[in-house]
């Protein structure tokens, strides 16, 4: 499949059985659009890239001299350079995404000659970077080679700068040294550009290349990493450099003109503590502490733009801003309470959640959420990855939670009391009360699960909760005769011990699509790894959870303001922030800041901060204002047309106690072996000659040693493959803030 074809939103908007083809026109507007923000994006990143080049800065700063007359003066030429491209590609990406609409993938037969591709070919599989594609170790190489670049060439700047001016010996040291940190400082922000783009959940930029929050959080990780090792050699240069010359009192200056120090000490400060916590022991140890120290990243911008002012500030700006706005629409999506439609405990410490959802409000099957139980926590968000597929019903969105830690820990308990009170037969309205908020969902903007004929979903443990999702969406696909490539689905499942065998009931797929074997080619091999032999109950694996309950709550549907909801809605949000900072930020310089000659740096890097943020919030909010509005009207005319009940036994037909009990066809394709662990270079060898020369897309949920072993495997597989067999792609779907 080209990667061209994942850069389409999933489910259409009509009822036909395949959409009709863009008309020639929009074709050429899309491939159009699609050119010119390539060539906007590779020329701002080389622009980034030579900038440390003597020649690339001397056009900066003639460009900036000659737009010093202007309206916006040299903070605006500076602005136009390095933020005004991420945003003008933010524009077209919306206009591109409005125009594809609600297309689906395109419909292809599969591949006669199978392929490689740089997204799903690892190259690295242990290390510190876990398992690497080939194109992500590209962008690795190219920005180590960019800092070592860098380094060298201001270091050469440094040295030729030294012999201008006649410093004494023992000076030169510390002219030399401060001299280094503002070139590490220089390249720190550099890189810094790149830093808030992967952790925008929602942004038009993920949802163009269809690169999902889950894996963008990776590049997030690397570039922190990166800033902040270059950001503290920054400060130490400068405090070495102090020291040596009796100086250390200029940590704590704060000028008018210039760089002020001492703000520049307290968003170091800030970023060292989120650093230091962000590490993986402390993170995986104390996640509580990583979350809520990650918080003081608004301390580390405004301080950064008070130490450095306005105009080295408009270098990181656009990144931010981006930030700004997926920031502000997750925090008035996360205000509203949504209704928990049922909760239920399974014997092997899972629960299984059920969310209530607009009619309107999409996503796909490997999508996933942020949940917030109010009774449990105020500060805290936790992942889950969606295990009902959005065919499943209109109105209904379920997860599966496995009891793992504190948070879910309480999240059971809480679930036994509702059930003993409604054992005791208390009024509804007197029952334990679970308060939810949801962030997302989120996801890939494309369905590449559906996107190959032959699929290999890997999972471990609660890693199984997304392939139920994938598995309802393939059957509700070709129950009703919409596109969908699978034709073989191999799941291979790893568990602990059989008890987490009651997972399987939380999926009915014979009640979706009777006689399964005649339309789909599946199997399911489980490896119960901890137990030699079944136990006696093993044969009961399938009966119903052991606690249902139906927990009051005073909430409503999810909310449509999710990044990667109404294209319309989304991309009006977006251009009205836009050019309410550009109209902000004019005002303020024609009435206050060129009437008044304001030229303290720290103060205009304050203003400069708070139009960002007042322009999304006033002039983007009017926008989230109207499409809350709209979304609500949308849901009430549905369910009026409808006639649906929206309780929670009657909601688009999703009533927990009728779901099937017939799992004869599901048994017949399971195979459970005990005392074993999957050995994927058998299972890969054995797909050999199943399947032939085809394309092959593999799905791993679990672990990292899980992801570590699968991607090994394939790597050996295509570096010794022959031409007759499989070309396994490799995808991973799991979660690790």
């Amino acid at each position: 499949m080209d990667e061209a074809n994942l850069n389409k939103p999933l489910i259409p908007s009509s009822g036909d059985e395949f959409p009709k083809e863009s008309s020639v026109l929009v074709s050429s507007v899309k491939w159009v659009l699609k050119v010119v923000m390539w060539v906007i994006f590779l020329s701002w990143v080389v622009l980034i890239l030579l900038y440390p080049g003597e020649s690339c800065a001397h056009l900066v700063r003639k460009w900036s001299n000659s737009m010093s007359g202007s309206l916006f003066g040299i903070t605006g030429s500076m602005f136009l350079i390095f933020s005004g491209p991420i945003l003008l590609v933010a524009l077209l990406a919306v206009l591109y995404l409005i125009i594809s609409g609600e297309e689906t993938f395109s419909k292809r037969k599969a591949s006669k000659f199978p392929r490689f591709r740089l997204w799903t070919f690892p190259v690295l599989v242990d290390g510190p970077f876990g398992v690497v594609s080939a194109a992500e170790f590209l962008g690795i190489l190219v920005l180590f080679v960019f800092i070592i670049w860098a380094t060298y060439t201001y270091t050469m700047q440094n040295l030729s700068l030294l012999s201008l001016f006649n410093v004494p010996p023992d000076g030169q040291s510390v002219l030399l040294l401060e001299v280094t940190g503002v070139r590490l400082g220089m390249i720190g922000l550099l890189c810094m550009v790149f830093l808030f783009l992967p952790i925008s959940r929602g942004s038009v930029f993920l949802r163009l290349v269809d690169i999902p929050f889950e894996h963008a959080t990776r590049y997030h990780v690397w570039l922190g990493h990166i800033t902040m090792a270059l950001f503290s050699l920054h400060g130490l240069c400068f405090m070495i450099g102090w020291a040596i010359d009796g100086r250390l009192a200029a940590l704590f200056e704060w000028r008018a003109k210039g760089i002020s120090n001492f703000p520049g000490v307290i968003s170091l400060l800030a970023g060292l503590l989120m650093w230091v916590t962000s590490l993986h022991p402390v993170r995986t140890r104390f996640f509580e502490l990583f979350f809520y120290t990650h918080q003081l990243y608004v301390v580390f911008v405004v301080f950064l733009a008070l130490h450095i002012g306005d105009y080295l500030f408009c270098i990181v700006a656009g990144g931010i801003f981006v930030f700004i706005l997926d920031r502000f629409l997750r925090f008035c999506q996360s205000r509203q309470t949504v209704d928990v439609l049922s909760a239920k405990s399974l014997p092997c410490g899972t629960v299984e959640i059920v969310l209530s959802k607009p009619a309107n409000l999409r996503y796909n099957a490997l999508s996933f959420i942020f949940l917030q139980v109010r009774e449990l926590s105020w500060l805290q968000w936790h992942p889950f990855s969606v295990s009902s597929s959005p065919l499943d019903g209109k109105y209904h969105m379920a997860v599966l939670i496995k009891v793992l830690g504190g948070w879910t820990g309480k999240l059971m308990d809480r679930i036994s009391r509702i059930s003993e009170a409604e054992q005791q037969q208390l009024p509804h309205g007197s029952l334990p009360m679970i308060t939810a908020s949801v962030e997302g969902p989120y996801g890939h903007e494309s369905p590449y699960h559906l996107m190959y004929e032959n699929l290999v979903l890997v999972a471990g443990g609660i890693g199984i909760s997304p392939f139920f999702a994938i598995l309802s969406d393939i059957m509700h696909r070709i129950r009703d005769g919409r596109q969908c490539l699978p034709k073989k689905v191999l799941v291979v499942w790893a568990i602990k011990k059989s008890d987490e065998l009651s997972l399987l009931s939380t999926t009915d797929l014979n009640s979706i699509c009777p006689s399964i074997s005649e339309k789909l080619k599946l199997e399911i091999d489980i490896y119960v790894t901890r137990q030699s032999e079944p136990l006696l109950e093993d044969g009961m694996v399938y009966k119903e959870p052991n606690l249902s309950v139906r927990p009051s709550s005073q909430g409503c549907p999810m909310s449509v303001l999710v990044g990667t909801g109404d294209n319309v809605w989304s991309g009006l949000y977006v251009i009205s922030s836009t050019l309410g900072f550009i109209v902000t930020v004019a005002l303020l310089d024609i009435f206050y800041v060129n009437k008044f000659d304001v030229t303290t740096w720290w103060y205009k890097g304050l203003l400069f901060v708070i139009c960002m943020v007042a322009s999304v919030v006033v002039f983007g909010g009017l926008v989230v204002v109207l499409w809350h509005y709209r979304g609500h009207k949308i849901s009430e005319e549905e369910n009026r047309d409808e006639k649906v009940n929206t309780s929670w036994r009657n909601l688009d037909g999703f009533v927990e106690e009728e779901k099937g009990s017939d799992k004869d066809d599901l048994e017949n394709f399971t195979t459970i072996r005990y005392g074993a662990r999957p050995d994927f270079k058998e299972i890969f060898e054995s797909l050999n000659g199943k399947w032939g020369g085809v394309d092959a897309g593999v799905i791993v949920c679990g672990p990292a040693s899980l992801q570590t072993s699968v991607a090994k495997e394939i790597r050996s597989h295509s570096i010794w493959r022959s031409a007759h067999h499989p070309v396994f792609h490799f995808n991973s779907h799991s979660f690790d803030l």
